[in-house]
């Protein structure tokens, strides 16, 4: 049986001097496709934060596509980074340059200088995501499903064992994050492993996986039809 890509047990989960998660024991396996709920609060985000770096764990065993996080050192955030592909709610692209140089400028920061193998792996990820013909234009002149394309892209770019969507469609209209879901759930069947938070249980019944929830200081796995 392979290493899970993400393995907690025991451990608290902290914002500053306050713990908003405690105990809590989970485990994704590679391929899988996981959703984390819970209403606003109720520490989705300081868990999503601390799996990449963000957030220390101060308290039990955690660890993530092979970084121990009770022990991660700050040197080491970029590098575990690297092996993780992180969507955010509000995509984080930079207004300032084309799509295919916000792409460039994640290749460059993780240490690529092959132009033609940046070249290459830039037409891959917006194919991927449907979105290899806007290349050229700049996030302001996307819509917010177009942009949160983008974000997945650039998530994809370096292989990540684990991609940490934290609340992907929560900026969307529901037809928008359909889509999104859709792009989404074929990168999961290509092989990628994907922790999506999310508030959106129209999502869960339209695309039911294993489902964790965050509630009353706890995480634990639900059974779809209760969620």
């Amino acid at each position: 049986m392979s290493q899970p890509v993400l393995a907690l047990s025991n451990a608290s989960i902290f914002q500053g001097e306050n713990m908003v998660l405690s105990d809590v024991s989970v485990s994704v396996e590679k391929g899988e496709f996981v959703y984390l709920i819970g209403k606003t609060g109720t520490g989705k985000s300081s868990f999503m934060k601390t799996l990449y770096g963000d957030l220390p764990l101060q308290e039990g065993e955690g660890n993530i596509v092979g970084y121990d996080l009770a022990t991660l050192k700050e040197k080491d955030i970029p590098f575990l980074r690297r092996k993780l592909g992180v969507v955010f709610q509000d995509f984080k692209l930079l207004n300032d340059r084309t799509v295919h140089n916000n792409l460039v400028f994640v290749l460059t920061a993780t240490g690529w200088k092959d132009k033609s193998a940046m070249e290459s792996k830039i037409n891959q990820v917006l194919d991927k995501v449907g979105m290899k013909t806007k290349a050229f234009k700049y996030p302001y002149q996307l819509s917010g499903g177009e942009q949160q394309r983008v974000a997945i892209a650039r998530a994809l770019l370096n292989d990540p064992e684990l991609i940490l969507a934290d609340e992907p469609t929560g900026n969307l209209d529901p037809q928008t994050s359909v889509e999104v879901m859709e792009v989404l759930k074929e990168i999961n069947q290509n092989g990628n492993t994907i922790l999506m938070a999310t508030h959106d249980y129209a999502l869960l019944l339209k695309y039911p996986s294993k489902t964790l929830k965050c509630d009353e200081n706890q995480i634990f796995e639900v059974v779809q039809k209760t969620v």
